[in-house]
């Protein structure tokens, strides 16, 4: 019964009446969750949604998503959570890519698509609809569906070998790869990170990371699990406004990248303020500078600091380095947390000693199956010795990791993923660029932002900073806009004509003045 169903049935048959999500100053109970996702799981597999289909969601944060997502599973199926502002060309490549039986999306979303072909024999299903707030085309309205359809008798039972989720992220080729999560890994990943964080029933996560978004979805399943509370935040523009509702919800943990804690620091009054509540505040996605650490832990001394590392080809997290050890090891990421062993080798594949770099590589039940429709790409990450997360790492004597680099060139934007190919085909759309790079430049606040490296064609000067940046604005989400351009007469090439992007992201950010910075 190592499912996510199974946790959800649990978790509804003993706290029923329990809070589950507090949004836009609504609460909704589990057992409410529960009677809508049913009704959904019902009215899809009544509409021709079979065992094994996948449905895709782009739907921001919210009691809907939840019941999307849970919907899914419950009528044995695959549950594909997308991003909701990325283009309309993406989010239709990514749906045709996974296969989507059925699509849940705003109104804002469905409106955004001018080609409709690819939803031929597609369940296609709006939120949002109401007799004020009408869809402009037939579309099946997820409230009806989810509040007045009908509770089948019998759900399809889940296998823990089952798929449960597909998460999609970007890779070295430049193109999303969905990560193929079966029922059993997600659990197995659920329950370790549960028993590291110590998390109870009277636990409440303030929620800003998108579920979409393989540490968000952690938060959601692991607050599943032991029938806590979430509390999604719903205002990033102004901080201090999200820190009113973690303090008036009196939310109990903090999660966040980063860009995230940089953003607390820089953007609001936190270090100003007193968080009675928060028990513990947990970093992911890249790592945090000792001294913002410092600031974070000196503002809520009584709240434990984990800092976590992992990857969403395996289910979420990887390892934790806890709050005893933060001063002692700075930097690190800890080691394996319940069920996982990580270990770092070299290029012969045996285990490096202490103090020599190699690549870390992870074994558990928690990795993936494989990248979706992607064997040949799926065997150059999982091997016999387990999965290769590509980044590189040193050990300490006690066995503690410390990530030293990377060998993926993605650029960590905030909690964002960019590949860098994916901007560079934008830019080639321009005329007069011949070439070009995309590079991460270090940012106070995000962590990376994208700078690019553009040769001009022989004899055209007329292509401008403004004009590719003006470009780019006009195609691509504000989360992958290129943030500076550089002109160069050539880009720096191996002797095979692949593009040197490690002298390029050196160069970027070793150049005196160029960093993000605004200190």
């Amino acid at each position: 019964m190592s499912t996510l169903c199974h946790l959800w049935n649990a978790t509804v048959s003993r706290r029923p009446d329990h809070v589950a999500v507090h949004h836009r100053g609504t609460d909704t109970t589990w057992r409410e969750l529960d009677d809508r996702a049913r009704r959904l799981a019902g009215s899809l597999i009544d509409r021709g949604f079979q065992r094994g289909d996948r449905l895709g969601l782009l739907v921001p944060n919210s009691r809907d998503y939840i019941v999307g997502n849970f919907a899914a599973m419950l009528a044995g199926g695959v549950a594909v959570g997308l991003h909701p502002d990325a283009l309309p060309r993406e989010q239709q490549r990514l749906l045709e890519h996974c296969g989507a039986r059925a699509v849940v999306a705003t109104p804002s979303v469905w409106e955004r698509f001018d080609d409709l072909s690819w939803t031929d024999g597609k369940i296609l299903i709006c939120t949002g609809i109401t007799a004020d707030a009408p869809c402009r085309r037939p579309y099946s309205s997820f409230d009806l569906l989810s509040e007045e359809g009908a509770v089948p008798k019998n759900l399809p039972v889940a296998s823990s070998d089952d798929v449960a989720q597909i998460i999609y992220t970007s890779g070295t080729t430049g193109h999303p790869k969905g990560v193929v999560l079966p029922h059993s890994g997600l659990y197995a990943n659920t329950q370790s990170i549960v028993a590291s964080l110590e998390l109870t029933d009277r636990d409440s996560v303030f929620v800003m990371l998108p579920f979409f978004y393989s540490y968000g979805n952690s938060l959601l399943l692991t607050h599943v699990a032991v029938g806590g509370r979430l509390v999604l935040a719903n205002d990033f523009v102004f901080w201090n406004r999200a820190l009113d509702l973690l303090v008036e919800q009196r939310a109990t943990g903090f999660s966040g990248v980063p860009s995230a804690y940089a953003m607390l620091l820089s953007r609001s009054d936190f270090e100003s303020r007193e968080f009675p509540d928060l028990r513990y505040l947990t970093c992911a996605g890249g790592a945090l500078a000792p001294a913002l650490v410092a600031r974070v832990r000196a503002t809520v001394p009584h709240a434990r600091f984990f800092g976590m590392y992992g990857q969403t080809e395996a289910s979420a997290r990887l390892s934790v380095l806890p709050p005893e050890e933060i001063d002692r090891r700075p930097g690190s990421i800890g080691r394996g947390i319940p069920g996982v062993e990580l270990r770092v080798v070299n290029e012969q594949g045996r285990t490096v000693v202490v103090g020599e770099t190699g690549e870390i590589v992870a074994r558990g039940e928690n990795l993936m199956r494989g990248y979706w429709n992607e064997p040949e790409l799926t065997a150059t990450v999982l091997k016999d010795d387990g999965l290769h997360t590509g980044d590189l790492g040193r050990v300490d004597g006690e066995g503690y990791i410390f990530i030293v680099g990377r060998r993926s060139d993605i650029i960590k934007s905030g909690a964002y993923r960019i590949a860098p190919l994916e901007l560079e085909e934008i830019l080639l759309e321009l005329p007069g660029v011949a070439e070009a790079a995309v590079v991460g430049l270090k940012d106070f606040v995000l962590g990376e932002v994208p700078v690019a490296y553009v040769v001009r064609k022989t004899g055209v000067s007329e292509v401008t900073e403004s004009m590719i940046l003006n470009h780019c604005l006009r195609n691509l989400p504000r989360y992958k806009l290129v943030r500076k351009v550089c002109f160069v007469d050539a880009l720096p090439k191996t002797p095979a004509g692949k593009i040197r992007r490690d002298v390029l992201a050196t160069f970027a950010n070793d150049t005196p003045g160029s960093k993000s910075d605004p200190a």
